[in-house]
């Protein structure tokens, strides 16, 4: 019998002073059994970073023909595709054809290497744009990770508040090349 996602809500607020960007959002998580919660909170951060009215939850792990986020317009033209964790390059070139934009925010222990390994093919593609979470974030977000959350994300000249109900973590994505 094949394990079911879980189900995770957040109302997630987003004050980003530095796209002049303030809104709430009630999200739906469907935590693949597979995913774990850093991976799950990253989405989350990626969401908050990135937030707009039409920004949406792709299948991600479930389908290798949608990535963890998107943004599309009226017509379905694909604006942005967001992707998070250490991605294969090749789903990121073909993004890159599919999408005005896509962004890669890479995290974890292994992130270095997989830049390291990737970056000479992945800087060829004009709109693409590949930021790093610090390992020491990334694990601390973990912390406010619940089925029902209360989040609030400030961003103000590239720093970043992320906060829960029992913590909050600062933080700074670290652009490692690209386009954004």
């Amino acid at each position: 019998m094949a394990l079911k996602a879980t189900i995770f809500k957040a109302s997630l607020q987003v004050s980003d002073m530095d796209r002049n960007y303030y809104g709430e959002h009630s999200l739906t998580l469907a935590r693949h059994p597979s995913e774990t919660d850093e991976r799950m909170m990253m989405r989350v951060l990626a969401f908050a970073l990135n937030a707009h009215e039409h920004l949406a939850f792709g299948k991600g792990l479930s389908d290798t023909d949608e990535p963890d986020l998107w943004q599309k317009d009226l017509t379905g033209r694909i604006v942005h595709w967001i992707d998070v964790g250490q991605p294969d390059e090749k789903r990121l070139i073909r993004a890159s054809g599919r999408a005005d934009r896509v962004t890669v925010y890479t995290y974890g222990r292994g992130a270095e290497l997989w830049w390291e390994a990737n970056a000479e093919r992945l800087t060829r593609a004009k709109n693409l744009a590949v930021w790093r979470v610090p390992t020491a974030a990334s694990e601390s977000v973990v912390g406010i990770a619940e089925r029902a959350m209360q989040l609030q994300c400030t961003v103000q000249d590239g720093q970043i508040w992320f906060s829960g109900a029992a913590s909050t973590v600062q933080l700074e994505v670290v652009a490692l090349g690209g386009r954004d």
